[in-house]
């Protein structure tokens, strides 16, 4: 797994999971009755963790599909028929 991401774009994620981290936990200590949701403080640890390690799965899969598998270039035109 060799990084994907560079390190100013590490860096802001690693701002932003530990600002969203933060956040959460202060909104769960303070209201008892309002508990933060599980999938938001999963979200954010992984904004951390993408930005430890440099690399960001959602960011492998878009540059694997934009890649050519074959070798080949194809063309984006669209065959239309021309009317005389």
């Amino acid at each position: 797994m060799k990084p994907n991401i560079g390190i100013i774009n590490s860096m802001v994620r690693i701002t932003a999971g530990l600002s969203m981290l933060t956040f959460l936990t202060i909104r769960g200590v303070r209201k008892k009755d309002a508990s933060s949701h599980p999938m938001l403080i999963m979200m954010a640890a992984l904004k951390v963790a993408e930005g430890i390690v440099r690399f960001c799965p959602v960011t492998a899969i878009y540059e694997e599909m934009a890649t050519e598998t074959d070798g080949k270039e194809e063309s984006w035109q669209q065959d239309i028929p021309h009317h005389q």
